[in-house]
């Protein structure tokens, strides 16, 4: 027998299936509008105890950063022989105060000594050459000159028969042969001579030149002769100017090169601070900007004076020298936390440094408002971070405003 199924009707309709949907419609709708109307607050539970509370204040802005230096010799001179050689003796140990001209270690050196005597043989044989040579010129000069003295003896000797042959020619007592003659012989004889007049005046001019570079050649030879002598004593290595041998990487029996870097001479009395800057500042970074630093309760001040424009790993190098009085007791390798001031102080709104919780939320200005709130670690018991809001600071593009 069939059952009549009853129409639902009132309030009985909403718990039927054909009823589910518009239930899902209506909890997508609420959804929807919860999205939209609910607070954008948010609340963040931390520890009571671990909340440091501060206040932002209006002062002075100093715009600075952190970097550590080293404490640097202002002037360092490296230590490289002239000549190569062995290590025969150390006479002077690393971080002993040094003079200008002491010995530090002596070399040794036989192939030197033997290129030494046979550049001296060399030499000394070049030179007995050009004095062989003078030699031989001055004897030529003699020879012209007494060649000069024979012929003008002779045209004297020949003017005075021609003088007579003329005489007797025109008295009629000589035939006109033996006057002509005498004439030729006298002309001849009186070239002759003005011919070896101008040939001694020539090769005087000549041999004056060739003396002159002879006497030149020799005097760079004596210059060679001294050069090479002085080798011999540039197996000894000595301190260029006054200071500290700061470093000397040799021991005994060593060999070294010419022009190897055997150590270095560190001036004392005026050091400087090299540091490693974040490549970050190198726009930011020139010299001239001032760093100061606390040892021993005081403070001292710095200025750069050179930015190097190499980056290296992300850093590059700057020096500082300093600017007033340097610490006592002050050596090199020391290490200096400076703060490198990066700008002119200026008023504006600060808040102290530490770990804070940030959140953003539009200001009347039309700025953003930055809610920061300081916490640090802590087990104990928890309270909503609403209720430490402390440290509020209007900032655009994340930089302290302007008072």
């Amino acid at each position: 027998m069939d059952k009549i199924i009853e129409k639902k009707t009132g309030w009985r309709v909403a718990f039927t299936k054909k009823a589910l949907p518009w239930w899902l419609g209506a909890l997508l709708l609420v959804f929807v509008i919860y999205l939209i109307a609910r607070p954008n607050n948010k609340t963040l539970r931390v520890d009571k105890d671990s909340v440091t509370i501060s206040s932002a204040v209006k002062g002075e802005f100093n715009d600075y950063i952190r970097i550590s230096g080293r404490v640097q010799p202002m002037t360092t001179i490296q230590l490289s022989p002239q000549e190569g050689g062995i290590v025969e003796k150390i006479l002077i140990e690393e971080g002993s105060p040094v003079k200008a001209g002491d010995a530090i270690l002596i070399l040794n050196n036989d192939n030197l000594d033997l290129q030494i005597l046979n550049s001296e043989a060399e030499l000394a044989e070049k030179e007995n050459i050009l004095r062989n040579t003078q030699i031989q010129m001055e004897q030529q000069k003699l020879d012209v000159r007494q060649n000069v003295l024979e012929y003008g003896t002779n045209v004297e000797r020949l003017r005075r028969a021609y003088e007579q042959q003329k005489a007797l020619y025109e008295d009629k007592l000589i035939a006109k042969e033996e006057y002509l003659k005498a004439e030729e012989d006298y002309q001849l004889a009186l070239q002759k001579y003005n011919l070896m007049t101008e040939r001694s005046r020539q090769d005087s001019l000549y041999r004056g030149t060739q003396i002159d570079r002879m006497e030149e050649s020799l005097e760079n030879m004596q210059l060679n002769m001294q050069m090479i002598r002085r080798r011999k004593s540039n197996l000894i290595v000595k301190a260029p100017i006054d200071g500290e041998l700061g470093l000397l990487d040799v021991v005994l029996g060593q060999s070294i090169a010419a022009g190897t870097k055997i150590g270095q001479i560190n001036s004392v009395g005026t050091y400087k601070v090299e540091a490693q800057i974040d490549e970050h500042y190198i726009d930011r970074v020139i010299a001239g900007l001032e760093a100061t630093f606390e040892r021993q309760g005081e403070t001292y001040s710095t200025v750069i004076r050179k930015v190097y424009p190499e980056v290296r790993d992300g850093k590059f190098k700057a020096d500082f020298k300093f600017d007033g009085e340097q610490p006592d007791n002050i050596r090199s390798g020391q290490t200096y936390y400076l703060n490198l001031q990066l700008g002119q102080p200026e008023e504006a709104v600060i808040i102290p440094r530490g770990t804070f919780y940030q959140t953003r939320r539009p200001a009347e200005n039309g700025s953003t408002l930055l809610t920061k709130t300081a916490t640090k670690p802590s087990k104990e018991k928890s309270v909503s971070a609403a209720k430490t809001r402390s440290t509020m600071k209007c900032w655009k593009a994340w930089s302290p405003a302007k008072g």
